[in-house]
């Protein structure tokens, strides 16, 4: 079963030693950062730092010219990724005998926000979402489009995991978030995150919805959820209502016509642009080069990892890698297709003082293979403690 480990440049330039501590892991392939959005990382083994501020999202590369006089276009790396930052650990990477695919994250970006606020997901109430540019617009398209296939295909790459090739919603890590107050769940969460920017309230009337009409309805829907009654839509205390209740809380809350109706629309604006970043990523690259998508198999997900139609993912790109936090259930939608060709990747959490568990990852990996995972991803190589390493070494020796 191969095994991948997420790694950002910072954890390797600098650090002679960080290439062959990583193969050590027993990963035949790292996942490098190409295109990131802003974090603050501990880099707890680097020899010259323990805090890498990224103050905003990047490319981890140089751009090129296919962004000359274009308003939208990628922001270049500060001190925390200097230069060819990708290339430099790739090639140390690829020296100590790991394939190196990129990681490029897509429709997360704060700072195209702030400078471009016309970009941004507006929900029922007229916020913005700085970090979540709307998929629907065609500009906004047109760069996540050409930023796929520019940060994808870099020199030494064998492949690729795109992630937040979809919707993104509420939830974002922030600085000092405050936004835990109210239980949204499921259904709550979907409305706040459904766009009202010019194209989406176009886009609403072309499935025969008006636009002012249907925001009047998400704010009402909402009215009990922010006096504390459950997103679900119901009155008693459940689990399904705690979470929301799925689907059929947003059935209940929104009514079943206008949530089918949104979930058409929004299904079909993330289906054509994950067809177009995936073949604008295939006409530059080689042949043989592999595309993942980081997603979720509820297609009215939104986030990190996108929700996709498992049958439709896979029948686009060569494969998923899935999130496993929460459980490997996650993975059986994508392994019942019966695609033997696709790559189905089980995404673990390794550090600990991130909610991971390295010390059950044996008996995670075996129920993700029975499950019908193909692959392991683990998060994160660069950002876990020396015994969290040692723990997944153990691991992957005795597999």
């Amino acid at each position: 079963m191969k095994a991948s480990a997420f790694v950002y440049p910072w954890d390797v330039n600098g650090d002679p030693e960080a290439p062959a501590r990583i193969a050590a892991l027993g990963v035949q392939q790292v996942t490098l950062a190409a295109a990131y959005h802003s974090t603050r990382a501990l880099t707890p083994r680097h020899p010259r730092h323990r805090i890498v501020t990224a103050e905003h999202a990047a490319v981890l590369y140089p751009a090129g010219d296919r962004w000359e006089g274009r308003e939208l276009r990628p922001y270049a790396a500060g001190d925390w990724a200097p230069g060819d930052a990708f290339g430099e650990a790739a090639t140390a990477l690829a020296d100590a005998g790991l394939e190196v695919h990129t990681w490029v994250v897509l429709a997360h970006n704060s700072r195209l926000g702030a400078e471009h606020p016309d970009t941004s997901v507006v929900n029922a109430y007229g916020d913005r979402y700085p970090w979540a540019p709307c998929i629907a617009q065609p500009g906004t398209r047109a760069y996540l489009t050409d930023l796929a296939a520019e940060a994808a295909v870099r020199p030494g790459a064998h492949g690729t995991e795109l992630e937040s090739l979809g919707w993104y919603g509420l939830q974002h890590l922030h600085a000092h978030d405050k936004t835990g107050g109210i239980g949204l769940g499921d259904a709550g969460q979907y409305l706040m995150a459904l766009c009202f920017c010019p194209s989406c309230r176009e886009g609403y009337g072309r499935h025969g919805l008006d636009a002012d009409e249907l925001a009047a309805a998400v704010r009402t829907a909402l009215e009990p959820v922010w006096q504390g009654a459950p997103s679900g839509g119901g009155t008693a205390r459940s689990s399904e209502a705690e979470s929301g209740g799925g689907w059929t809380g947003i059935e209940k809350l929104l009514g079943e016509t206008l949530a089918n109706t949104t979930r058409a629309y929004r299904d079909e604006t993330a289906r054509t642009l994950q067809e177009a970043a995936v073949r604008a990523v295939r006409e530059a690259a080689p042949e043989g080069f592999q595309v993942l998508l980081h997603a979720d198999p509820v297609s009215y997900h939104v986030g990190a990892n996108p929700g996709v139609d498992p049958a439709h993912i896979l029948s686009v790109a060569d494969g998923v890698v899935v999130p496993c936090a929460g459980g490997t259930g996650t993975l059986t939608p994508f392994a019942a297709q019966g695609r033997e060709d696709a790559v189905i990747a089980a995404n673990f959490t390794v550090v600990s003082g991130m909610g991971g568990s390295p010390g059950t990852l044996a008996e995670d990996t075996a129920e993700a293979r029975r499950l019908g995972a193909t692959e392991l991803r683990l998060y994160h190589a660069g950002l876990a403690s020396d015994g969290d390493l040692e723990t997944v070494r153990a691991v992957l020796a005795g597999r």
